[in-house]
């Protein structure tokens, strides 16, 4: 028998991923533009040169147009009630007083900042969805000590509640579920670029025709007979598992993250092609930030400047939905040549 043995915060143990630079990608954001490579760490090498390729060609199309849409970090709690019509009672009674609410969320963080309530019931049960800003960080911790504080007082404010769940899963926080794409968790960021027909042709050996249509037999049609769940996308969760572990953050967030959406149309002769990701959670601060190459990765992207609470993650999130359309772009021209996609398994994987 092995015995791993506890090792304390000072015999910390690392694994060694694999990290290359791909790019540069150009972004045009709502209120500024900028270039730079972005890191990715992986062990498919595949990833690297082709979500580099889609970087070129975003180069050769102008830069990439992207939207932050919303932002919001969730936290569920769960309370039972008497019956329902008790729990109906005190949940319009917690939309009045909304304003008490927030105040007991500053209490518990300088930066928290309750956004909304959404509320569900079952039976007796009150699930409350608490929405929060939470600026710079990803804010799993942040909502969760907001939460529990706004529990506490709403258990002191009704004592014929009692207590169920931190969190309810209603938030829903590293599962797959309906309720991010509808309501939001995390940043909300659509990328999208025209791309000349001659680069089509060029860079992806492909005309739009072609990959258009791939798009609706593949990651539509295909994603709707598979029951995916607010889904159609090729491999979201690649490029986003990579640029999580490259600038630290919450790797298995990429389970909310890799639900997401592909949209491709002629405009003219040229291609429109675009990806909406709904639920990116990043953050520029908080835990995995400490990390020397984590530090080196998000000042090379422009993430550790002084600006306004908020904008260093924001600009974090372009990055990552950048990412996203690179190699989503990329994989989906390679699968309407076949015996690509194969070939660049073997040549870069294969011992």
């Amino acid at each position: 028998m092995i015995d791993y043995g506890m090792k304390t915060a000072s015999q910390e143990m690392y694994a060694h991923i694999p990290m290359q630079f791909i790019g540069p990608i150009h972004i045009i954001a709502q209120d500024e533009e900028y270039t730079s490579t972005v890191p990715l760490a992986t062990y498919e090498s595949p990833l690297w040169p082709s979500t580099h390729r889609g970087a070129r060609i975003a180069l050769k199309s102008g830069g990439l147009r992207i939207t932050v849409i919303d932002e919001r970090m969730t936290r569920s709690v769960a309370v039972q009630a008497p019956n329902a019509a008790r729990a109906l009672q005190i949940k319009n009674e917690l939309l009045q007083r909304i304003d008490d609410l927030q105040s007991i969320t500053r209490e518990s963080s300088r930066f928290a900042t309750l956004l909304t309530i959404n509320s569900q019931f079952v039976g007796d049960l009150l699930f409350l969805r608490l929405e929060f800003d939470t600026g710079d960080a990803a804010g799993h911790n942040m909502v969760t000590k907001a939460s529990e504080y706004i529990l506490n007082w709403i258990l002191d404010q009704f004592p014929d509640l009692t207590y169920v769940s931190i969190s309810g899963n209603f938030c829903t926080d590293k599962k797959n579920s309906s309720v991010n794409g509808i309501l939001g968790r995390g940043k909300n960021v659509i990328a999208e670029a025209l791309i000349p027909v001659k680069v089509c042709k060029r860079y992806l050996k492909q005309t739009p025709e072609k990959i258009i249509d791939l798009n609706i037999k593949k990651n539509l049609i295909g994603s709707i007979i598979a029951g995916s769940v607010r889904s159609a996308n090729a491999h979201f969760a690649n490029m986003l598992l990579a640029f999580f572990l490259a600038t630290g953050q919450d790797a298995a967030n990429i389970v909310e993250g890799s639900q997401g959406f592909v949209h491709a149309e002629k405009r003219g002769p040229d291609l429109y092609f675009s990806v909406t990701c709904p639920n990116l959670i990043v953050g520029s601060v908080g835990s995995g930030k400490n990390l020397e190459f984590v530090k080196k990765n998000l000042e090379h992207l422009g993430c550790t400047l002084n600006r306004s609470p908020g904008e260093n993650a924001r600009r974090l999130a372009t990055f990552a939905a950048a990412v996203v359309w690179c190699g989503e772009l990329s994989l989906l021209a390679a699968q309407t040549n076949p015996g690509e996609l194969m070939r660049a398994h073997e040549s870069m994987e294969r011992l």
